[in-house]
């Protein structure tokens, strides 16, 4: 579209300027001790911890990229951001500009179509810098106060933990913890679970063959998911109904067409494969950029979208013809394609910053990809070709008889047009199933017609308590958190978010939250541990719950919306933080310091006792006997002498207490 004049490793230059790119945030928060040294002892006196001018450091990994890219901002007259179209993707660029102190002219490239007609018309219509530094400072907002909450309120509540006798580091963040605490719930929610007894009963009739009815129970005869829980009930009725003949009250049949499923976003495809392959959040997201950068089999993973732009439609054929090269089953498929049907994923006001997950047009070299790889790219080429394919249709039944005063239904499905099922064995169907008596074939009835009952069945059943979370199921709860929030507001904020956490970032929560030992996994299942469930036992409501990131969604979208200054959000996490540090504070003061263990001194014996202690740095125990000035190790709870290997003497720290700006 430019004109590539020469490339390096860093840009590319074209006829028109010169063309450059991040990969993420190059840059990221600094640390509490880049503010001030003395920060890197953690002390309840130094929170909170709230910088005067923030500081953000080149990631290490980055470097080589940001050298490139500085050097051309300090020469550059004009920039033109062409990052994602949205909140991130503006901070990715005007962080660096930022921190280079690039003053020129700004504009921007808003698009999220990358074919050649889509990028040719964002071009000619460049949008000035101002209309978008809205989401920039948006986008800063968030930064800074996952900075402060996280720096904080870790220090805060490890402290605490440590001086009741804690071990460990009580990692807090505005999604991680939440996303905690919806697994603890779940956990505690299945172990205090008291299954409670129901009975169904079934109902056998007969028209020319034998079909299967359930008794549907009367409303004021069934608890309040309409279950019948006293059995007598049940029993009366099979009484009172045996031997007799029923009438047909209700027969109707429905043609139902449905469309395929989707394209993938990052979401959908990590809770398919977590279901289908056991596969964790992150190894599908992992997977997925595998299939984009290293096989250029598929488009960019981490999109949140599950439709595609209707400019990109005419590239179908394209895509069809490689995957048709590299695949003989493709190649056979192809000619029952209709690459003229549009089907409902063609949708350009439906696009985000991109388009769902589809395959690219180069053809796929399947014999370099490893198992998964080959699964995971399957499942996203599958979506997509069912998109040409015609809808599946069906015939849905629902037939009522009425005997006795008493209300018996059943329904069925008959296939009419298998579509785009044709792509899918049953198996990969078994969650779309809604009911297994669309299994049986009903005869053919008519209003008012006699039917003969020739056998009732009383089901005892009981109720079963909720499943455990799979990573697959618990980002599907990240996503959908607001259900758990009464405030109506709320709840509204987070659905249009798309509940907590990213796309880009949800499956690296998960990770941390395994690395951090406060969840774990038993097969498919995340189950907390006894870490994870002190540290959510030990939080307010305020800070486990997703009410939090509501309300900053709220403030930043205003300050995107320029409704709003970035100050006056920052100062109202700062007042949040404040609150609950001074809290701490204040209960550790009052509660009295758990008393040490202690042992006989190995070295001065019985003249002095040594105290375990707990060292942060090393995440181990040891000994210490003031007595005679000396470390020890620690081998199954007593002091023994340190080995030669053993870390020297810790050096404590000078105390002394930093706030580096007032909180009010």
């Amino acid at each position: 579209v430019l004109g590539v004049q020469s490339k390096d490793k860093s840009s590319i230059t074209t006829s028109d300027g010169v063309v450059t790119w991040a990969f993420g945030h190059l840059l990221e928060q600094a640390p509490p001790d880049a503010y001030d040294e003395t920060l890197k002892r953690w002390a309840l006196a130094s929170l909170p911890i709230v910088p005067a001018q923030w500081k953000v450091e080149v990631k290490n990994s980055a470097k080589d990229q940001f050298k490139a890219i500085a050097a051309l901002l300090k020469k550059a007259s004009e920039v033109v951001i062409a990052t994602d179209a949205d909140r991130e993707g503006e901070m990715i660029a005007r962080e660096l500009m930022a921190f280079v102190g690039f003053k020129g002219k700004v504009q921007r490239l808003w698009l999220s179509a990358l074919d050649v007609a889509s990028v040719k018309k964002a071009l000619a219509a460049l949008k000035p810098g101002a209309e978008t530094a809205g989401l920039y400072q948006s986008a800063l907002g968030r930064s800074r106060a996952d900075w402060l909450v996280g720096m904080n309120l870790t220090r805060a509540f490890t402290l605490a933990g440590r001086s009741q006798g804690g071990e460990g580091v009580r990692s807090v963040g505005r999604v991680q913890t939440p996303t905690l605490s919806l697994v603890v719930a779940r956990d505690r929610q299945i172990e205090h679970f008291k299954p409670v007894p129901y009975f169904e009963l079934l109902g056998l009739f007969e028209a020319g063959q034998i079909f299967s009815t359930k008794w549907k129970v009367p409303e004021g005869a069934g608890d309040e998911a309409g279950r019948c829980v006293d059995q007598s009930i049940v029993d009366a009725v099979a009484s009172k109904i045996t031997g007799k003949t029923g009438t047909v009250s209700q027969n109707e049949t429905k043609r139902i067409s449905e469309n395929p499923p989707l394209p993938f976003s990052l979401s959908t495809l990590q809770k398919t494969c977590s279901a289908k392959f056991g596969l964790g959040a992150q190894e599908v997201l992992d997977i997925a950029q595998a299939l984009y950068e290293t096989h250029k089999a598929t488009t960019y993973p981490r999109s949140d979208c599950n439709y595609l732009p209707e400019e990109q439609f005419h590239e179908a054929s394209g895509i069809v013809k490689a995957l048709a090269s590299a695949d003989p089953d493709i190649h056979r498929l192809s000619e029952k394609l209709d690459l003229s049907r549009k089907s409902p994923a063609w949708n350009t006001k439906k696009i985000t910053a991109h388009h769902a997950i589809i395959p690219t047009h180069t053809p796929p070299n399947l014999e370099a990809m490893n198992g998964n790889e080959r699964k995971v790219y399957e499942l996203i080429r599958r979506h997509y070709l069912a998109q040409f394919l015609p809808p599946y249709e069906y015939d849905r039944t629902q037939i009522d008889i009425t005997i006795e005063a008493e209300l018996f239904q059943t329904t069925g499905k008959i296939e009419q047009m298998t579509g785009w099922r044709m792509l899918y064995g049953k198996a990969d169907l078994a969650d779309d199933e809604p009911n297994d008596d669309d299994e049986q074939t009903l005869p053919a009835l008519t209003q008012g017609q006699a039917v003969p009952l020739t056998h009732t069945e009383v089901a005892a059943k009981q109720t079963k308590p909720p499943s455990r979370y799979t990573e697959g199921t618990l980002i599907d709860a990240m996503q959908t958190i607001g259900k758990h929030i009464t405030d109506s507001r709320l709840k509204a904020i987070l659905k249009e978010n798309s509940g907590i956490g990213t796309e880009a970032t949800r499956a690296g929560i998960i990770a941390n939250l395994i690395e951090r030992d406060f969840i774990g996994k038993k097969g498919k299942q995340v189950i907390s541990s006894d870490t994870g469930r002190s540290l959510i036992d030990a939080l307010p409501e305020s800070v486990k719950s997703p009410t939090l990131t509501a309300l900053w969604e709220q403030s930043l979208e205003e300050i995107a919306d320029g409704k709003r200054e970035l100050a006056g959000f920052e100062a109202d996490v700062v007042k949040f933080i404040t609150a609950i540090t001074d809290q701490i504070k204040k209960q550790h003061a009052e509660a009295p310091a758990p008393a040490r263990p202690t042992a006989d001194c190995p070295a001065c014996k019985a003249q002095g006792q040594a105290e375990k202690v707990y060292s942060s740095k090393k995440q181990c125990h040891y000994w210490h006997c003031k007595a005679c000035d000396q470390w020890f190790d620690d081998a199954a709870g007593k002091p023994v002498p340190k080995s030669a290997a053993s870390s020297p003497k810790p050096k404590p720290a000078p105390r002394k207490s930093t706030t580096m700006r007032k909180a009010k």
